[in-house]
């Protein structure tokens, strides 16, 4: 009788030509699996084209005479291309109004934008790295501001700005947009900033770095991301407002929102004015987001890899 225990020695296996540890999948729940992903994407297709159904539209009637998109729907212009036409958008340039509405908007959409990301990235430094009494108090105020509806200011502020002379000029409507857009945009960099490594904040400190050296060295460079993307919030906000216009705008520095919507009290007349203005208006804010879309895909990830 043999004193030695067997021992099962594994099979070995030339080098490289190591088997799959993954299981095998049936080839039924591939196909379904294929199957499953392709309806998927048709539906996401249907959707979003369906989503564009009415910006479509617009397009085509900015592009039809006034007598072609009174007589026949939009979507005919399938059956007869020819009655695209240019003339729409010339006339749109050629109008005095429509193009010093446009120039107004961007006198009010482009400071407030800046002044808003300027004075946020400023501000949400101290409440996110500095230690002082009544930090956490005036972010719960900001936290708490974002939620006030824009009507409950607006009788206030005009009055107020009728008192000091700014009323119906572009100064007012840049300085309650500014007013309205700080406590989101602090609240928002102030979170994003709190996201830094302290490692970074620390190490310059020790290094002797003033706060104001951190800040613009270390701090804003890092949060460039989250500066686009809320630049890019507030400038559309500002540039498709159309209440704080109506309300504080007089008819010679009027944005093109409050232009179009005198326009639309007579559409059918109207319509080779207000289809072209209404695309150009909305072509501004959708070029502004596609070129710092990459900023949104950096901020949305940032949190995610620290």
């Amino acid at each position: 009788m043999s004193i030695f225990t067997p021992v099962d020695v594994p099979e070995l296996q030339p080098a490289g030509t190591e088997p799959d540890p993954r299981p095998r999948v049936n080839p039924a729940v591939r196909a379904v699996r294929r199957i499953a992903r392709g309806a998927a994407q048709v539906a996401l297709v249907a959707i979003g084209l369906w989503w564009l159904v009415p910006t479509i539209g617009l397009a085509v009637t900015s592009l039809r005479s006034p007598a072609d998109a009174g007589d026949t729907p939009w979507w005919t212009v399938l059956q007869a291309p020819t009655q695209l036409t240019l003339r729409n958008y010339e006339g749109l340039l050629a109008d005095g109004r429509i193009v010093n509405a446009l120039w107004n908007t961007v006198l009010i959409s482009v400071p407030s934008t800046v002044l808003v990301v300027a004075i946020a990235a400023a501000a949400a430094y101290p409440l996110a790295w500095l230690e002082f009494r009544g930090r956490h108090v005036v972010t719960l105020v900001m936290a708490g501001l974002i939620a006030v509806p824009v009507q409950t200011a607006i009788i206030p502020d005009a009055q107020l700005f009728r008192l000091i002379g700014l009323s119906g000029t572009i100064p007012a409507l840049v300085a309650f947009h500014v007013a309205f857009g700080l406590p989101f945009a602090v609240f928002l960099l102030r979170n994003f900033y709190l996201g830094i490594p302290a490692d970074f904040v620390e190490a310059a400190r020790m290094d002797g770095g003033s706060e104001f050296a951190i800040f613009w060295r270390i701090v804003l460079p890092l949060g460039r991301p989250a500066l686009a993307s809320l630049a890019v919030f507030q400038f559309v906000w500002v540039w498709n407002d159309l209440v704080v216009a109506l309300v504080f705008a007089r008819s010679d520095n009027a944005p093109i929102t409050s232009v179009l919507q005198e326009q639309m009290r007579s559409f059918p007349s109207n319509i080779d004015v207000v289809a072209p203005g209404a695309l150009v208006s909305m072509a501004v804010p959708l070029l502004v987001f596609f070129l710092f879309q990459r900023f949104f895909v950096n901020s949305m990830l940032a949190g995610s890899v620290r």
